[in-house]
Formats: structure tokens, sequence, C-alpha cells
């Protein structure tokens, strides 16, 4: 399980109109405090990583892979080849904004069949807030992220000749981008926390 996440300071950015440096920093805080306990709670969950320049806080347990430059889908690719490399049959990318994620959303990823895909788009259906690769099936997976990344694995993961299962549900399509997402993470953050 990898767990990409942004600098403290760099993240929800969209969202300075409404929330100020601090808030946003514990917003970002609070959404990964929520993944992470979804995922620990979850089955079929080996080992979990946070990929970036910062834990925001979390245990030294947790591995801190390092984002080599150039953006976030290299970032990705790296974590990917060093996944296959390590022997894992299966890595599973999952964004750090998803305030009402459960434990049975991150099973729907990792319980995906053999050498499927697992994809969950946002709630526009249009990005792609976690996707499962089966390895070595998917070893050779370009990620897309950015515009329209939903339709662009989907395409990738047909490129490689990989069945697709969408997983659909609220807890993996409610990331939190604008200020109207933010109802969505009022259980687990206050503006004056």
């Amino acid at each position: 399980m990898i767990i990409p996440v942004k600098p403290p300071g760099e993240g929800k950015l969209r969202l300075a109109e409404v929330l100020d440096g601090d808030a946003r920093n514990r917003l970002v805080d609070a959404m990964l405090d929520q993944v992470l306990d979804a995922v620990s709670a979850a089955r079929f969950v080996d080992r979990i990583c946070i990929l970036g320049p910062s834990r925001h806080g979390q245990s030294t347990a947790i591995p801190l892979l390092g984002d080599p430059g150039g953006g976030l889908n290299a970032a990705l690719s790296q974590a990917l080849a060093e996944a296959d490399a390590g022997g894992a049959s299966r890595v599973v990318f999952i964004a750090a904004d998803l305030p009402r994620i459960t434990p049975r959303d991150v099973e729907a990823l990792t319980g995906a069949a053999e050498g499927v895909v697992a994809i969950a788009s946002d709630r526009h259906g249009t990005g792609t807030n976690a996707i499962a690769l089966p390895l070595p099936q998917a070893k050779g997976f370009t990620f897309a992220y950015g515009t329209d990344s939903f339709a662009a694995h989907d395409g990738e993961a047909y490129r490689l000749g990989l069945d697709i299962e969408i997983v659909s549900s609220p807890g993996l399509a409610r990331d939190v981008d604008f200020p109207e997402d933010l109802r969505d993470a009022a259980k687990i953050w206050a503006v004056d926390e």
C-alpha cells in the first residue's frame, strides 16, 4: 500500500480561498490519519508506505519512500518498480485525501482477482483516487495523474492486456479538492481545531 502525500505547506492549495496554511496542513494530516487508520485495519495489506518528502508526523515505523523529482507520475513509477523488484504480487496506490475511507474500501482494492487492475475514480468519474496493480503483469504501467486520469489509466490497463474492475464507494470517491468538498471531512476535522 503506497500513499503519496505532498510536503507540508504544499497540499490543498485550491482551498487557499477558504483555509489558511495552518488549517490546510491540519486538514491534510487529519485525512492522512484517516487513510492510514483504514489501511491499517484492512485485511490483505502486508506493507504500508508513505510516498513523499515528509511523514507528516506519522510513526517512523511507516517507511517513507523518497520522491525522485519529476512529479507524481515519476514518483509512482519508481515506487511500482521498487515493489516489483521486491517481489510484491500487488501494489495499491491510494490518495491521502479520502476522509470517508473505510477498511472495507481498502479491501475492495486489495482483494481484486489475480491479474486484474482495480481502480476507483473520484466523485466526478474523471480522476483516479486509488489503483491496485497486479505484479508482475502491470510492471510496465504508465501513470497519467492529472486531467482525466481515470480514462487514461483505464486505457493503460487495456494497452497491457489487463482486465479492469471498477471499485465504487463513497469512501474512495469523495476526495477533498474544492471548498464544497470540505463537508466530507467534517467528522475528522474542523477548521477551529
